[in-house]
């Protein structure tokens, strides 16, 4: 199994190319203003899933995937302030939305399995130590 593998991170990478697809329509002007930022900020939550898939810990797993979480967050406001510039449809604005509310959905489930799995082990592990 990959990071690819993960939903969170299959819904979040379709955003990343929804968002690259819609951002080269934006002024030139913008090409290193809002176009910029929005991408990164997309990429980031894709990239922070993929890192945060191979870290030993749970408080390192849970970081990344906090750092995600972030981004996407930032993806709402870039998303909402693109629309009140005019640079995307109502369309493009619904699609988008709709699309980052698909990754955030996964992505705080997977957060949420990963916090309930680290709970159940401490908890077992505590009860094995307190039987000895």
């Amino acid at each position: 199994m990959t990071f690819k593998d993960i939903i969170a991170w299959q819904k979040a990478y379709e955003f990343v190319l929804m968002t690259y697809k819609v951002t080269r329509k934006f002024p030139d002007y913008e090409r290193y203003g809002l176009a910029s930022q929005f991408q990164r900020a997309a990429v980031s939550i894709t990239a922070n899933i993929a890192e945060g898939y191979k870290k030993l810990s749970i408080a390192d797993k849970l970081r990344f995937l906090n750092i995600a979480q972030g981004s996407l967050e930032e993806c709402r406001f870039y998303i909402m302030l693109s629309r009140d510039l005019d640079y995307i449809s109502s369309e493009e604005h619904e699609e988008l939305n709709h699309s980052l509310e698909g990754a955030s959905v996964y992505l705080n489930a997977y957060c949420k399995g990963i916090r309930e799995k680290s709970s159940a082990s401490t908890a077992k592990s505590q009860h094995n130590s307190s039987e000895q």
